[in-house]
């Protein structure tokens, strides 16, 4: 079953730090680019981090520049979305993505979805 699967997601409070895990399964994840995405309430879905299925190389959005870092293991079909330094607008279900044979995370054009994880950050 081609599927994504987020895990990961709490409640934390400002400054604290989360670790989310993309798990993936049913097609060959080193061919294909991951981005993580959120969408907080009333608003948006938005890019937040992407990593190429190449080199490697990773983006950012410059609101979590400096403070998140995503990585990925394709030994283990995972990728995984590091936030430190956690805000209360950071607050958002957070969805990893899949793109085949792209080096970029067009929020448009992404192949797969997973279901999403909540992350709370709040006193």
């Amino acid at each position: 079953q081609v599927q994504l699967v987020e895990s990961g997601g709490g409640l934390v409070q400002p400054g604290g730090s989360l670790r989310l895990s993309c798990a993936a399964s049913g097609f060959t994840f080193e061919y294909y680019t991951i981005g993580w995405f959120r969408q907080a309430p009333g608003k948006e879905r938005e890019g937040v981090s992407c990593i190429s299925m190449r080199t490697g190389s990773t983006s950012s959005s410059d609101s979590v520049k400096g403070r998140f870092t995503i990585s990925r293991d394709n030994g283990k079909k995972t990728a995984y979305l590091q936030m430190n330094s956690l805000k209360p607008e950071d607050t958002a279900v957070y969805y990893c993505a899949a793109v085949r044979f792209k080096g970029i995370c067009p929020l448009d054009a992404m192949d797969l979805w997973g279901k999403g994880t909540l992350v709370t950050v709040s006193l």
